[in-house]
């Protein structure tokens, strides 16, 4: 039963490692597990290493030890989107309905329950991916009527446990907030950034080392000798260079401004500029661009350690990014091509990403994107992304 549970816990995207497993072998033949509850507990904090994987953890305890079908991950999804409609109805009626197309007044007439089973067959009868855009069910887009675009709206659905039971416990998915399922949170954002630290010792000797301090007595026969280190400093520098004033950037600004707040708060040595499209001779320290400029060449002279992350879509006409003056702005013409300023960038900092809000299915229809990610590796702005730009920007190559 319990090899299964692990394999389940595996093919369902948990990384649970062969060591965890026995070591939870171990805690159950030591008897230091009694009951269910018990189990769930300690098999989640030995086999779980990250709350982003709780909920699918939940879901397959409910299964085993329940009963509880195991839906497919498919199912799950459309029943979130239909939720979320439900919850967008409330909030705007007219805009909901003029997206299905359908009459405001025939929707009224349904009950919450009848309207949830109506747009989850809505969403059912779409026989093809939809990706964008502004009036069908899909993903990305400006729509209400979708998931993981930007449309405001949203509820989170379960309760708060009645009883102590394990099982119950995991079928109220408590920890859905902590999936990587829906739009990404402050949160989710904290856990993928929590990573992105260079902790070195800095400042006067003023921190007991308790360890050396007991050593270094029992060393001297037990003569104390207290023993002072420094304190540890997050000595990480960031650029944050972030891509406004378009409109297509328009449907990801929730999603940036969430980036822009967490990264503003948490790290001390933080520097944010803004542009248009792509980086020409110079940034800005406003989001207007009218002043605070800084060249591009000027970079030159900061730490060559310094993290650069890039936020936009990437998305333009293609001599925007290959011609000299190609910026589409009045008095900003460039004495370099975008391309040669980026190329720039990259060969001074050896710790750069770009992270595009737009979904990876876009990508491969945009030229300019395609020779962006020749110069930058790219990343899609969601948690795996995240996660994937904060091990590169902390590699040791």
């Amino acid at each position: 039963m319990f090899v299964s549970f692990f394999y389940n816990l595996r093919d369902r995207g948990i990384p649970v490692t062969p060591t965890s497993f026995l070591r939870l072998q171990r805690a159950l033949r030591m008897g230091a597990i009694r009951s269910l509850n018990n189990f769930y507990v300690v098999a989640r904090a030995v086999l779980v290493k990250s709350e982003r994987y709780f909920d699918i953890y939940d879901q397959v305890f409910a299964y085993h030890f329940e009963g509880v079908e195991l839906p497919d991950f498919e199912d799950i999804e459309l029943s979130e989107m239909a939720k979320l409609l439900l919850d967008e109805w409330l909030k705007n009626p007219e805009g909901v309905a003029a997206a299905l197309g359908v009459n405001e007044e025939d929707l009224k007439k349904l009950t919450p329950e009848e309207l949830e089973q109506y747009f989850l067959d809505r969403i059912k009868d779409q026989t093809e991916a939809h990706h964008g855009g502004n009036k069908w069910i899909g993903t990305g887009g400006t729509s209400p009527v979708g998931h993981s675009g930007v449309h405001p709206g949203g509820m989170r659905v379960g309760g708060v446990s009645q009883n102590k039971s394990a099982t119950k416990v995991a079928l109220d998915r408590r920890y859905r907030d902590y999936s990587q399922e829906g739009p990404l949170t402050q949160s989710q954002m904290g856990e993928a950034l929590k990573k992105l630290r260079r902790m070195v010792p800095a400042g006067p000797l003023d921190m007991v080392n308790v360890d050396k301090t007991i050593y270094q007595t029992m060393k001297n026969a037990g003569e104390i000798e207290i023993v002072f280190d420094r304190r540890l400093s997050d000595r990480l520098k960031i650029v944050l260079l972030i891509d406004n004033g378009g409109w297509s950037m328009d449907p990801y600004i929730p999603l940036v401004q969430t980036l822009f707040d967490y990264t503003r708060n948490q790290f001390k040595d933080l520097k944010t500029y803004f542009f248009h499209n792509t980086i020409y001779d110079r940034v800005w320290a406003d989001a207007a661009r009218y002043r605070n400029s800084e060249l591009i060449t000027d970079f030159i002279k900061r730490d060559p350690e310094t993290r650069i992350v890039i936020v936009g879509d990437a998305s333009m006409a293609p001599y925007e990014l290959m011609n000299e003056g190609g910026s589409i702005y009045f008095g900003e013409r460039s004495r370099k091509s975008s391309i040669e300023n980026l190329q720039f960038l990259s060969q001074t900092f050896r710790h750069c990403v770009w992270l595009n809000p737009a979904s990876r299915y876009e990508w491969s229809g945009t030229w300019t994107i395609d020779q962006i990610r020749k110069v930058f590796p790219m990343f899609e702005l969601t948690l795996d992304g995240l996660d994937g730009a904060v091990s590169h920007l902390m590699s040791r190559n």
